[in-house]
């Protein structure tokens, strides 16, 4: 588990498909390994990834095909700057909010634009995520984590202060940026408490209009 909260800014140095899913080393910076060991997960741009080799500047990992498929790690370059945060410890401050590292969908930048001292961006979600996403919820865009200040439809904006912008790789996002998105925790499970007994049947579309109405949950 995670904070959502950037530790350090690292860069992929090598890439390396393997028959279908990819192995990637990353060169870590600033961001202290001396306490990682084999085995420990380090989020990546909000990509949970296992350490199998520490090379000394950093760490190599391997990426299964299921990750290459709804996260952004395929399209990675060498080079590409990408966020980094250890796995939390029970000592750890939550300062952000509670994040598995699991990509629920890729998400793309829509516009940026200077606020004052801070930089606004407003992004596109995947519409089955659409219903997971409140104003002032908390979301994790490339593994950082994030208040929403507005939200319409599947879109919805972000107010990035100096301090984030320079610790995190947002200063890279434009217009047309792919980004790993994972919603808040919370909302996924109490979708599932709220589907009941419903949620053991293979046919569940999930909290449907329909299935709303039918419980009272929703009047049209």
């Amino acid at each position: 588990m995670f904070t959502g909260i950037v530790e350090a800014i690292g860069e992929i140095a090598e890439l390396q498909p393997r028959g279908g899913d990819l192995r990637l080393r990353v060169k870590t910076g600033k961001l202290d390994l001396s306490d990682v060991q084999l085995g420990d997960s380090i989020a990546t741009n909000g990509v949970c990834l296992t350490v199998v080799d520490l090379p000394g500047d950093g760490y190599w990992a391997d990426v299964s095909a299921e990750t290459l498929a709804v996260a952004t790690v395929g399209e990675w370059k060498r080079g590409e700057r990408v966020n980094l945060e250890k796995a939390l410890t029970p000592q750890t401050r939550l300062g952000g909010h509670i994040v598995s590292g699991h990509v629920d969908g890729i998400g793309e930048v829509l516009w940026r634009r200077s606020e004052a001292r801070a930089e606004r961006f407003r992004l596109r979600a995947p519409d089955m995520l659409a219903k997971y996403i409140a104003h002032k919820g908390s979301i994790t865009v490339d593994g950082t984590s994030l208040t929403v200040n507005a939200v319409e439809g599947a879109e919805f904006e972000l107010t990035i202060v100096p301090h984030t912008l320079r610790e995190t790789v947002m200063d890279d996002y434009a217009a047309g940026t792919r980004v790993n998105l994972e919603v808040d925790l919370i909302a996924r499970y109490l979708e599932r408490l709220l589907l009941g007994d419903s949620a053991a049947e293979p046919e569940s579309d999930g909290l449907t209009v329909e299935f709303l109405a039918k419980h009272g949950f929703y009047k049209a």
